[in-house]
């Protein structure tokens, strides 16, 4: 651990800038519910782990979603030229472009047939007043060491305000045993409003339907970083926002925006963090050697959960090594932080 007296070594604060500048930024948000966003964010809380005095309980850098597909950081590695795309043996079959404009097909029609059947399910609205729970596993990568050690799995409920906003507490979350609230970013000393960073219920049904006005925006709305691949933010953003109460139309739009975004290509092989296996959708950050996949449920199309994983051997661990994966188990409405919700209330067990 480093002594908090006479500051980290010069190693320490090179390997934490080099990762950093590889990496998203982190996004308006403090939310578990971000995949992508929360899993890159625990791998980045481990880094700061031994560098940050400790004076109650810490607030937890979490999904990302996704691992928020992240918070907005992760491990990122230079991709080889001609991994497949399962992170197995080089695909001798053309170059990287030839072989994702032939996969663009078959995921621009699974994410069509997914955005058909999902645009008629009858769901229920939610107030602001009330919040959006969850339950899942997970489980990140703790890069301490200077290799991914792949964590335990962990349990986790959140509890999501959905209120517009701006607001300082964002909800509720318990994990591993301990119940702490999730606080607005120190930043936003005026609150955090709803928005990307904190995707409510109403904010999600304000955006466009379309699917190509719905990209646009995304594009321009996604925060930039130098050196980021853009495709993967964006794709990745669209993840952070799977699995949460949305209306059927937006969750409709967002499938049929992800089709669009080149590179995206069918993963048969997905699987969440508990081994169930489903439609996987999926894509390489090719500047970076990262695949993000996210998988749903093969008979209605539910979200099921995100697994990212490296595609080249580096000093961190070799091709196939898991950095995160999470299981969605549980999505419901309730009316108050803290409260199981009834069965009446359940969507996904």
């Amino acid at each position: 651990m480093n002594d908090m007296t006479t500051g980290a070594s010069p190693e320490r604060d090179g390997d934490r800038e080099e990762i950093a500048r590889l990496l998203p930024v982190p996004a308006d948000r403090d939310l578990p519910r971000e995949q992508h966003l929360r899993r890159k964010e625990l791998l980045m809380h481990h880094i700061d782990r031994d560098k940050t005095p400790r004076t109650g309980p810490a607030r937890r850098l979490l999904r990302p979603a996704l691992l928020a597909p992240a918070t907005a950081l992760t491990l990122a590695c230079a991709l080889a030229a001609g991994v497949a795309l399962d992170g197995g043996a080089p695909d001798p079959s053309g170059t990287a472009s030839h072989r994702a404009a032939r996969n663009m097909q078959p995921a621009a029609a699974l994410l069509g047939r997914m955005s058909d059947a999902v645009e008629e399910r009858d769901t229920s609205t939610v107030r602001d007043d009330q919040f959006v729970y969850t339950r899942e596993k997970s489980r990140g990568a703790d890069l301490t060491s200077g290799k991914a050690v792949l964590g335990p799995l962990l349990d986790r409920e959140t509890w999501t305000a959905q209120e517009p906003g701006p607001l300082h507490t964002l909800g509720l979350i318990r994990e591993d045993g301990e119940t702490f609230p999730v606080n607005a970013e120190l930043g936003d000393t005026d609150g955090t409003p709803a928005g990307l960073g904190r995707p409510t219920y109403r904010w999600l049904s304000s955006l466009p339907t379309d699917p190509d006005r719905l990209l646009a925006h995304l594009y321009a709305k996604t925060p930039h970083i130098a050196g980021r691949e853009r495709d993967q933010a964006v794709f990745e953003q669209i993840g952070s926002l799977l699995g949460t109460m949305m209306p059927p139309r937006t969750a409709a739009a967002l499938y049929r925006a992800a089709a669009k975004i080149p590179g995206v290509t069918p993963a048969p092989q997905a699987r969440d963090a508990i081994g169930r296996r489903g439609l996987g959708i999926a894509r390489n950050d090719t500047r970076y050697g990262i695949r993000t996949e996210w998988v749903f449920d093969e008979k209605d199309f539910s979200f099921l959960g995100s697994r990212s994983y490296l595609t080249k051997e580096t000093s961190y661990g070799k091709a196939g090594a898991l950095l995160s994966s999470e299981a969605e188990l549980e999505v419901a409405v309730v009316d108050k932080a803290g409260r199981q919700p009834a069965d009446a209330d359940r969507t996904r067990t």
